[in-house]
């Protein structure tokens, strides 16, 4: 399957999360936040489509990682520099924007169709943990450590996980906390976060 978007030709599988409207609300905000050639790191990549999208519309050195084999494959493929890895543990170094559309629906086990491979995947790229929250905290005690002085997350929030509840939890490891973007679809609202690092984190 291939999207056209924002200059970019995005092609993914069905073992990939599919690009929704979290994929291109993310994309949107990171345009708008990108300036010259920063390092941007996308955790939990998927298709692709947000650093090709990057790539093809900034200097930004960019670079993706994500878990599934299938989705970094299909990330590379799209002419994304990408490494297989859970979150940040496999990454060293620093930058400037760290990017992630994190799984943040509550425990959706047994509901995905498709075969096994498929279901098993797309469980892992959409399963946030009782809350919808256990990934998202993972991530954000993890990426201060992975930022430069004054470097920023952005991260996509759902309101069924809680918008209030993870901004609560930036502001308690000292990212300052803003909202770049928000906006409704059907059933739920979706923000795009940011945290700059501060002295601390």
């Amino acid at each position: 399957m291939i999207i056209h978007y924002k200059n970019a030709i995005i092609k993914y599988t069905t073992s990939v999360y599919e690009p929704s409207e979290d994929s291109y609300l993310l994309a949107e905000a990171a345009l708008s936040e990108i300036k010259g050639s920063e390092r941007v790191l996308e955790v939990g990549c998927g298709s692709g489509i947000i650093s090709a999208v990057i790539k093809a519309n900034t200097k930004a050195a960019i670079t993706g990682i994500d878990i599934n084999p299938y989705a970094a494959a299909c990330t590379k493929e799209n002419g994304v520099d990408v490494i297989i890895g859970d979150l940040l543990s496999c990454i060293k170094g620093k930058f400037d924007i760290i990017i992630f559309n994190p799984p943040y629906l509550q425990d959706i086990k047994e509901k995905i169709a498709g075969d096994k491979i498929t279901k098993n995947w797309i469980n892992v790229a959409l399963d946030g943990g009782d809350d919808g929250r256990r990934i998202i905290y993972r991530f954000l005690e993890e990426a201060g450590s992975r930022l430069v002085e004054n470097g920023r997350v952005l991260m996509v929030v759902s309101s069924l996980t809680g918008i209030d509840e993870v901004s609560s939890k930036m502001r308690s490891l000292n990212y300052i906390v803003g909202e770049k973007c928000q906006e409704r679809f059907m059933f739920e609202q979706l923000a795009v976060l940011s945290g700059t690092k501060r002295g601390g984190v």
